[in-house]
């Protein structure tokens, strides 16, 4: 393999590497924003039926019925994947 070759190889893989490095930390933090703003609804609703926010029955309702629905939703997106199938579209360089 010549030089120039090689060189365009690691060029390219530095490329791809950091595209996936961006699309990763670009879909973390839009996930965030998002979970930002459905943290807002949902506390405006338990606030809504609930009473005060400050309450901290009402807080601690708020977290329990967060931390099931996040296990729900984990657990569907798992059980999805499994039945689907086929490869990730970003793979971690760990991972091979």
């Amino acid at each position: 393999m010549s030089r120039q070759t090689d060189l365009r190889l690691r060029s390219l893989t530095t490329i791809r590497s950091l595209l996936q490095t961006m699309i990763t930390l670009a879909s973390a933090s839009l996930g965030f924003v998002a979970a930002l703003a459905w943290n807002d609804a949902i506390k405006a609703t338990f606030k809504k039926f609930l009473g005060e926010a400050a309450s901290l029955s009402a807080l601690y309702t708020y977290a329990v019925v967060a931390t099931f629905t996040a296990i729900f939703v984990v657990a569907l997106l798992s059980w999805l994947a499994s039945k689907v199938g086929g490869n990730a579209m970003i793979s971690r360089e760990v991972d091979g």
